[in-house]
């Protein structure tokens, strides 16, 4: 059987890898980032085997395929607009659960993340003997 094409031999291993897993349950959803052209090797075997994906640009020259369960799948693609980096501590957290990550280090990084953006959100104070100004 050959290789898909634009599919590199490393990344079909990986492909492969998270097709066993999510056969056997191990996790509900799994991500490649990639280019467009091996992208589509990817959506048309996740078609054929009827795995619902998602497809989400990355940036102009590589996209994010998410595939597994369908309501992991739908849920992601309800949060999963911009960059990956803009997600909310709340969808950050969803996604890393849903991709299988250690979920110790995910509650530790949502709070990290959740306390970052509450204390940029929290008003600044400038006072003096006379005045107080409250900045938003």
């Amino acid at each position: 059987m050959g290789q898909p094409a634009g599919l590199s031999s490393a990344a079909l291993q990986i492909f492969n890898h998270h097709l066993y897993e999510l056969s056997k349950g191990l996790r509900p959803l799994a991500m490649m980032t990639m280019t467009a052209d091996a992208a589509g090797a990817v959506i048309a075997r996740l078609a054929a085997a009827g795995i619902a994906h998602h497809v989400h640009e990355a940036c102009p020259d590589r996209v994010n395929v998410v595939f597994g369960c369908q309501p992991a799948v739908m849920a992601v693609r309800r949060f999963m607009a911009g960059p990956l980096c803009q997600l909310s501590a709340e969808h950050d957290f969803m996604l890393g659960v849903l991709l299988g990550y250690d979920r110790e280090r995910q509650c530790v990084r949502y709070l990290a993340r959740a306390e970052n953006t509450a204390a940029a959100a929290e008003p600044m104070v400038l006072a003096d003997a006379a005045t107080s100004v409250v900045m938003h």
